[in-house]
Order: structure tokens, then sequence, then C-alpha cells
């Protein structure tokens, strides 16, 4: 039977010795991944020994009791190898009883447990002779089984891999088409300016040609008259006074105007068309509940789970994402517009971090989010803390100063401070989001781009 002490160092959900405990404000402990199932069963944060409410999302862990239950493992398993028998390092009782479901030696203890309920049994003597050969072969057989399901990955990830390329390559295609379609209108337009030019100049040219059709009509007249007046001896076209035809300036058609800078002038006007964002989201790496835009700047929760290759680089527990790009160096910016999203985190990640399983207490994150009507700052294993924000935050601006050890947050609506973290970085961080939300996305903001010409001047 276990003792007193080993009673104290048992988890009241697993009904074994405790596995990373965190503590609750309640005073009492519980393993870290069953309160983690405890409250997703039950939709709500609740002790689950005296059900009173628990007012931190990520609660703090309990050193002490995780030493003490270390301790006690290492040193039951070292009386375990010390004995002549074999001992179960879970509850000290030796090995007298053979699972025939779970295909286990387990203790009497071990029998009786939640784990092993309604199985069956036979006295382990018993089982080494009947299950001999099928022990010798078991551990093959898992191995096996290993291989299988990599194998299972690794088709569905080639053929996720073939997804991709075909997705890709369409938005590839639809973002060219968009430019192509941008440059035949403006060609379309260029040409008609020209066309516009030449007709006004030709109806111009009509005009003046018209004109001088009539002056140059009218002076063989004149010149007619003046030779039968000379015939005549008359002097009176001595008097007349003629005046020579002007010639039409701004007449060609102004080719620089047209072929001036052309490339240049038809590259700033994309600008009109073309933006850049500081932060593009990885795909590779999103929960695969989570909803990302063909552009890979907007993200919201999904109305389920998505078939997606389980690769190492992708969030499995967390509704997290990451940026493609991380930062280790420089100053760096962008903004994030959270609008109505109901539940968000924002902020950057440790290259490092694992992203498997449960990391919400481990360090390498630091970011600001909103949930149930609150702002708080959050830089594990450090408790959060809440934030004083006057008016509900429409976008955030996330600015990172690697170099300096500086990670800050504001409103850049009213330019107004939130929250500043100060820590010396050492490896790669990459922007990191997270959202509850299938409402409202987070979305990231574009910039406003210029062209700027530098205009070289030779001084003596």
């Amino acid at each position: 039977m276990a003792s007193k002490f080993e009673e104290d160092l048992t988890c009241p959900v697993c009904c074994d010795i405790y596995k990373d405990p965190v503590l609750l404000t309640c005073a009492h402990s519980v393993c870290k991944a069953c309160l983690q199932q405890f409250w997703e069963t039950k939709g709500s944060r609740e002790c689950p020994y005296c059900r009173r409410k628990c007012s931190k999302e990520f609660p703090p862990p309990n050193m002490a009791l995780r030493n003490l239950c270390e301790t006690f493992l290492q040193e039951r398993s070292q009386r375990a190898s010390a004995g002549s028998e074999v001992i179960c390092l879970q509850h000290s009782e030796k090995l007298k009883a053979f699972c025939l479901d779970d295909k286990e030696t387990v203790s009497w203890v071990c029998r009786d447990s939640k784990k092993h309920k309604n199985h069956n049994f036979s006295p382990i003597d018993e089982a080494v002779l009947e299950h001999n050969d099928e022990l010798k072969i078991k551990p093959l057989k898992e191995q096996l089984k290993t291989f299988e399901e990599v194998k299972l990955l690794c088709d569905k990830t080639t053929a996720h891999i073939k997804t991709q390329v075909h997705n890709t390559e369409r938005q590839i295609k639809e973002e060219f088409e968009k430019l192509h379609q941008f440059l035949r209108d403006e060609e379309a337009a260029r040409i008609s300016a020209l066309r516009e030019e030449e007709e006004q100049k030709s109806q111009m040219m009509k005009e003046k040609i018209e004109k001088l059709s009539r002056e140059i009509s009218s002076l063989s007249e004149s010149i007619k008259v003046i030779e039968e007046e000379m015939e005549a001896d008359d002097v009176t076209f001595l008097q007349c006074t003629l005046q020579n035809p002007e010639k039409l300036s701004g007449a060609l058609i102004n080719v620089a105007k047209h072929l001036g800078n052309l490339k240049f002038r038809v590259w700033e006007k994309m600008q009109e068309i073309v933006q850049f964002t500081p932060v593009t989201l990885d795909p590779n790496t999103a929960h695969p509940e989570l909803i990302l835009s063909e552009d890979l700047t907007s993200v919201r929760l999904g109305d389920e789970k998505q078939q997606l290759p389980d690769n190492p680089e992708r969030f499995d527990l967390v509704c997290s994402v990451l940026g493609s790009e991380g930062f280790n160096s420089g100053t760096h910016c962008w903004d994030v517009e959270v609008g109505d999203n109901t539940w968000w985190n924002v902020g950057v990640m440790a290259e490092s971090l694992q992203r498997k399983g449960d990391f919400r207490s481990l360090s390498g994150r630091w970011y600001v989010g909103y949930y149930d009507g609150n702002y708080r700052e959050y830089a594990p294993p450090q408790p959060s803390t809440l934030l004083t924000v006057k008016k509900k935050l429409q976008r955030i601006r996330v600015q990172l100063d690697w170099d300096r050890g500086k990670l800050s947050f504001s409103d850049p609506d009213n330019n107004t401070h939130l929250h500043t973290f100060t820590h010396t970085f050492t490896e790669r961080v990459f922007p990191y989001f997270h959202t509850r939300c299938n409402a409202c996305p987070l979305r990231m903001l574009p910039v406003k781009t210029s062209i700027r010409v530098e205009q070289h001047r030779q001084t003596n």
C-alpha cells in the first residue's frame, strides 16, 4: 500500500505521482497536463479538487513539489534496482501480475488503479511462459508500427507539398496577371494619350494649313491686281504693307513626354496597386485550426481542424502561428489590426522554444494579449499582469529593438504606450500570433512606400 507521504505526492486527477505540478489560487496542486485536460473538458477554469474558480489562465509551477516528486521517484528507483525483484517505480510495489490488455507487467496496486480498470490479468510467472515469444517480438512490432506511422506522415507530407505547389503556383499566376493587366492598361492609356495629342496637333496643323491656303489665295489675287496696276503705271501698289506668315510653335509631338523615364514613371505609378507588409505569416507553423488568407497577411480561427502534416515547425496544441522571417539584430516594427477580435496574443517567440505540446509556462515568449475584456502582458514563466487601456484597441504596434533588448507595444491610433519588455536576446525571434476568434481575423497592416530620386551634384 502507498504511504501517507506518497499519497501527498499524488495528483488527485490521474492518481499518479505529480508530473510538472502547478499551483492554483486555491493552494491545491495538479499536474499541468491533467489540469489542461480537465479545463478543456469542463469548459471553465476551476480546481479539479475543490471546484473553486482559478483567476490565472497559466498557473505558476510548484517548484518545491516538483523537486520532492523527482527526489521521491529517484530514491524509489534506486531502491528498486538494489532489490532482487523488479519493483513498480510508480507505486514501489513488486511486479506480480501481467496485464493481458496492455501487455505489461504490473503490481497489485497498478491492477486496482484507474489506468487498468476492467482489464484482465494473469500471474506473472504464467504470463512469462504463455507470452514469452510475444514479449520478445513486441518491441519489434512497436518499432514497426512507429516506422509505419512515420511513413504515413511522409506520404501525407508529400501530398501536402503537391497541394502547396499547386495553390502557390495559382496565386503567383494571379498576382502576375494583376501586374500584367496593370501594364496593359497603362500601355493602352499612354498610347491613347499619344493618339489624343496626335489628333490635337493634326487638327491644329489642319487649321493652320487652311488659314495659309486662304492667305496664299489672297496674296495670289493681290499679285494679279498689282501686276495689272503696274501695266497702267499706277503707283498705289507701293503703299501696300505685306506681313510674313507666322511659323507655328509646338506643332510636333512631345515625344519626350511620352518616352521620358517611361519605365520609372510606370514603376512609380505601380505603388497604387503594390503593397509592402513587414510581416508575412508562415503557413508551415500554423495550428491546423487556424485559417490564413491567401496573401498570408491575416489569420483567424476556423470552424474545424484541417488535415495538415504534423511537421516539426507546426504548433499542435496552441492555436498559434509565426511570422515567416525571424530577427537576430536591428530594429523592426509592424502593426496588427485586432478590431473586434475577442481573444488574441501578439508579440515575439524565441526560435528554440518548442512548438509541440503545452509550452505555455516555458520561457521564450513575450507578448500582449486580450481575453475576457482584459488586456495583459505575458512573459512566461512570470505571472501575467493587467494593462491599463482607456480605449478599446483597434490596432497594436510592435517595435523590436533586438540589439538593445527592448520589445515595445503601443496604440498607433493615438500614439499611446502600452508596455515595454526588457530582455537580453541571444537568439533569433519570430513575430508571434495567437487567436481563438473566428469572427474577426488578426490582420498584418501594410506600410506606406515611397520612391526617392537622389540628385548628385558635383561641387568644385
